[in-house]
């Protein structure tokens, strides 16, 4: 209905959800970068094969994409 206040518990309540679904990605991002660091380390991953690098990258890259339009849509519109 037009005109009328949103419930302040719900509203925070979805920003508190979808604040923690993107700290588990960064995590998982994260993960990936040390999993890719010991791999390189290691000597795993010789320097003609760079899909995993590109792959992680561009997990990286999305989970941030999102973030930068999601939390001004969801989060900073009252």
């Amino acid at each position: 209905m037009p005109g009328t206040v949103p419930d302040p518990f719900t509203f925070f309540s979805f920003c508190f959800v979808v604040t923690g679904l993107h700290r588990i990605h960064i995590l998982l991002g994260m993960a990936a970068m040390l999993w890719l660091l010991r791999r390189g380390i290691r000597g795993d991953l010789p320097s003609a094969y760079y899909t995993p690098v590109d792959m992680v990258g561009l997990y990286w890259h999305l989970v941030d994409l999102i973030w930068i339009y999601l939390f001004p849509l969801l989060c900073l519109i009252s």
